[in-house]
């Protein structure tokens, strides 16, 4: 799993996020998201990465004690 920047804009793609959810609810902002998240997996395809992945944004998003 790459864990440095790798993004070739990411600034660009960042903007595009949020105008993706300008003017949405915020359930139809967490379908998007949803929808993203899937389209972008199954552009990876590889589960043992992706499970890196979830494991690694899970671990970021523990609360810390």
């Amino acid at each position: 799993m790459k864990s440095e920047l790798n993004f070739q804009d990411a600034d660009a793609f960042y903007e595009s996020l949020l105008d993706a959810h300008h003017g949405l609810s915020r359930e139809q902002s967490e379908l998007l998201n949803a929808r993203l998240i899937l389209l972008m997996a199954n552009q990876l395809g590889d589960t043992a990465l992706l499970q890196a992945c979830i494991a690694a944004a899970k671990q970021a998003a523990a609360p810390t004690t």
